[in-house]
């Protein structure tokens, strides 16, 4: 989806491009109703919501999960609206290497730890480096799987910013696979998203993956 060409002063695209808040059309439960949600795992699991160790659990369990899927309240479009255009004539690649992120898997709610790598080689603009790490946190902030979130991250880019190419790479361990099932600790997970000359011109994609370490040779076929 291209950029809306009217743009104001200070290139601020005004408005987002669609609707990325994912999920902000679903009835919100109420906040009571969430704690007694907890309450009822509690007595699930075999224990007494009721007794002094975990009183105040429910309500820890739900500021701590405001925190934990705070992204679903952001629409990483906003956050790149801004760009500048006064570079110098820099069109060489951008890298932010070792972005940590802290995401949960959909299907058992258990941590994603890892880091994200971004690159994108500007098309006449750029934007403030810390909105690419935001946009990160935004996706990582939401019930996920890794490919999914590889590819948001970097198709958000390319749509907002229109840059000649994006590469993401996320590295990353699962805890639904390293504290349960199989139970496989050490085991990192990588994924990539590559476009435009990250995708066709291969020099272009070793240059990146070198930068930050070439942390899979297979994404470079």
């Amino acid at each position: 989806m291209a950029v809306p060409k009217n743009k104001t002063a200070g290139n601020v695209v005004p408005g987002p491009l669609h609707g990325r808040r994912a999920g902000s059309n679903l009835p919100k439960p109420t906040r009571a109703e969430a704690e007694e949600a907890v309450r009822t795992l509690i007595r699930w699991a075999g224990d007494d919501p009721e007794r002094e160790g975990l009183l105040g659990t429910p309500d820890r369990v739900v500021r701590s999960y405001d925190e934990f899927f705070a992204g679903y309240q952001v629409d990483p479009v906003d956050l790149l609206a801004r760009t500048f255009e006064e570079t110098d004539g820099y069109d060489e690649m951008v890298v932010l290497k070792g972005i940590r992120i802290e995401s949960y898997c959909e299907h058992h709610m258990v941590p994603i730890i890892g880091k994200a790598h971004i690159a994108y080689l500007p098309r006449n603009r750029v934007v403030g480096i810390s909105k690419l790490a935001r946009v990160a946190e935004v996706y990582a902030k939401r019930l996920q799987i890794q490919e999914k979130m590889t590819s948001q991250i970097a198709n958000t880019i390319e749509e907002v910013l229109e840059p000649l190419g994006v590469a993401v790479v996320i590295e990353a361990t699962h805890q639904c696979m390293t504290t349960r099932g199989i139970h496989k600790p050490g085991v990192t997970m990588v994924t990539s998203r590559m476009l435009g000359a990250f995708r066709e011109d291969e020099k272009t994609r070793r240059e990146f993956l070198a930068m930050i370490g070439n942390p899979s040779s297979s994404m470079e076929g």
